[in-house]
């Protein structure tokens, strides 16, 4: 029998045009809409369907933006009999992914987390000055290897592991000097690819640590539940539900390290999760799945067509 975990995508899978298709089909889609836009003060929604790819990409926009898509794929899968608790094991989010797997399973309200994402978003983006940090992905190289790299290009600067995605797919973070330096070492260590990230901020590093410091504060703010099922956190690869642990670990996640390879690891093995759904706008984690564990079945759920084909699969 199917073993299911709904797992959500960060950013970079943002796109114009996101959602408008499910705002079009489904009044459930249209009100998760509507909801983020009176709890920001702004039309994201306008944003997301017909603005423009730079107002859309920038931290604060996107991150959100990200999570309304997530939530209103969900909304309009419980409005066809498809309850989250019945039918996933566990949740996971790739970094902001984090917060809408944490909606979707009931710890926080989508007003609240459209609230903590924007102060994500602004907070990361006011750590660091523009242009004085960068994010680079290094293909082809392992993970331990990966470490070697960004620990001999620091030379004194900040040079992390940001995200473990998939085997050969490692990206890292820091001052803009030292992450150059990695790239060129990592070529030299025999990457297939080493190319600076087009990001207007150093995620995932000790540079972030004042915008972990914001979050700590605004998470501190808000009511939280224990989720219907458990989230395999970013920072940990393991299963947590206590609210309190949550708070620590989403604070932790700012400049910890995204560890997705293992995450989806522990889902597929000690998890004994068999289908990983993807919610959302993109089919990044998707392909990063069938990376990590070929036998696991991966599905990305984002336009009314998907929706239609998972709950034809899950009455079947």
């Amino acid at each position: 029998m199917a073993r299911y975990a709904f797992t959500f995508p960060g950013q970079g899978s943002q796109a114009v045009g996101m959602g408008k298709d499910l705002a079009a089909a489904y009044p459930e889609a249209r009100a998760v809409f509507q909801e983020v836009d009176e709890a920001l003060g702004q039309r994201l929604s306008a944003i997301m369907f017909e603005g423009s790819d730079d107002i859309l990409r920038l931290t604060e926009n996107a991150q959100p933006a990200l999570m309304a898509v997530s939530l209103a794929v969900m909304r309009v899968l419980e409005s066809k009999g498809v309850r989250l608790a019945d039918h996933a094991a566990f949740v996971a989010g790739h970094s902001l992914g984090e917060y809408s797997a944490l909606a979707a399973a009931g710890t926080f309200t989508v007003r609240d987390t459209a609230r903590l994402l924007k102060t994500r978003g602004q907070a990361m983006q006011k750590a660091v000055p523009v242009g004085h940090g960068a994010m680079a992905a290094l293909l082809g190289l392992d993970l331990p290897t990966t470490r070697e790299v960004a620990a001999e290009a620091a030379e004194g600067e900040v040079c992390d592991v940001a995200n473990d995605n998939a085997p050969g797919q490692v990206v890292i973070s820091g001052a803009v000097a030292a992450v150059e330096r990695a790239v060129e070492l990592a070529k030299a260590k025999g990457a297939k690819r080493a190319l600076l990230l087009p990001v207007s901020a150093p995620f995932h590093c000790s540079l972030m640590q004042p915008a972990a410091e914001a979050m700590a504060a605004a998470l501190a703010e808000v009511a939280m539940q224990a989720p219907v099922v458990p989230l395999v956190a970013n920072v940990t690869a393991f299963p947590i539900s206590d609210p309190a642990e949550i708070r620590q670990r989403l604070v932790e996640q700012v400049t910890g390290v995204v560890r997705w390879t293992e995450s989806v690891t522990w889902l597929t093995g000690q998890g004994g999760v068999t289908n990983l759904l993807e919610l959302g706008t993109g089919k990044v984690l998707t392909g990063l799945a069938k990376r990590i564990n070929s036998e696991a079945t991966g599905m990305a759920v984002g336009t009314p067509a998907d929706i239609d084909a998972l709950v034809a699969e899950l009455s079947a």
